[in-house]
């Protein structure tokens, strides 16, 4: 028999269990600030799947002195003389942090592979020193959860022509991007060899549908959450102190500081 359509979440549902899981995202950020966890979470996948908003709704309410997105530019000259790794390890947290990649190590596996930025013994040596990397991490105490946003291809497309017909998002575009519709199959090809060398029991890949945004980043959440063992932090009590009396102190006249113009002002009047 076939299926009928899927049904969708609401907005109203989406909106409501949103908030609901970024209350808990605050539970877990303050466990890993008393408790002084390391955790470090890997966002993989197609261009245009979804991780970037996925990532901004994990930390839309976080410390970001807690909580800190790792997105590196392309390598210096001088990284790119360093091993491939050794530029990530400074981005690892210390006690009490989480650090978000967007993007990661991954580059190698992917678009690196692809795009010939690498040579083929430079992909190999990554596929075998990778796991090795992640199990050093593990062992040390990190919890390491890793992210792949899939998307389909026709959904990917339709992104792409949104991005390029709309002003404010269009440099979100680039080349590389482009090329990701060419080289379609060359990136899933790509992706298969990397799962097959890179989903290990210490870090396995969890692979995040994404054609429809809100319900990834939802699925995303409740699963990274359900993967770690924090308790919630007694907070202690926050009394805000009564105001002192005065003691003469008086603010200077206005007409001796540079105020920003009352911009709204002028829309109200119009």
């Amino acid at each position: 028999m076939a299926k009928g359509p899927q049904r969708r979440i609401s907005s109203a549902q989406y909106e409501t269990e949103l908030f609901r899981l970024q209350a808990e995202l605050v539970k877990v950020q303050e466990w890993v600030r008393a408790e002084g966890e390391r955790v470090v979470v890997v966002f993989e996948g197609r261009d245009a799947a979804g991780k970037g908003g996925a990532i901004r709704r994990v930390t839309q309410y976080l410390n970001p002195r807690v909580a800190r997105i790792a997105a590196l530019p392309a390598p210096t000259e001088r990284e790119r003389g360093q091993w491939y790794f050794q530029r990530y390890v400074e981005h690892l947290p210390a006690r009490g942090e989480i650090v978000l990649f967007d993007r990661s190590w991954y580059n190698r596996a992917g678009v690196e592979r692809v795009m010939g930025y690498c040579t083929p013994e430079e992909h190999r040596r990554f596929l075998h020193q990778c796991p090795l990397f992640e199990r050093m991490l593990v062992e040390d105490g990190i919890a390491l959860r890793k992210y792949w946003f899939s998307v389909s291809d026709e959904e990917q497309e339709r992104r792409f022509r949104a991005r390029r017909d709309d002003p404010m998002r269009r440099w979100k575009l680039s080349p590389t991007d482009l090329d990701s519709i060419t080289r379609w199959e060359d990136y899933s090809r790509a992706k298969d060899d990397m799962m097959v060398h890179t989903d290990i029991p210490e870090a396995p890949w969890y692979v995040v549908e994404g054609d429809v945004k809100k319900e990834a980043r939802l699925n995303m959440m409740a699963h990274l959450l359900s993967t770690l063992d924090y308790e919630e932090i007694p907070v202690p009590e926050i009394v805000v102190p009564e105001r002192p009396p005065s003691t003469g102190y008086r603010r200077p006249p206005r007409d001796q500081a540079t105020y920003v113009p009352d911009h709204v002002a002028t829309l109200i009047d119009s």
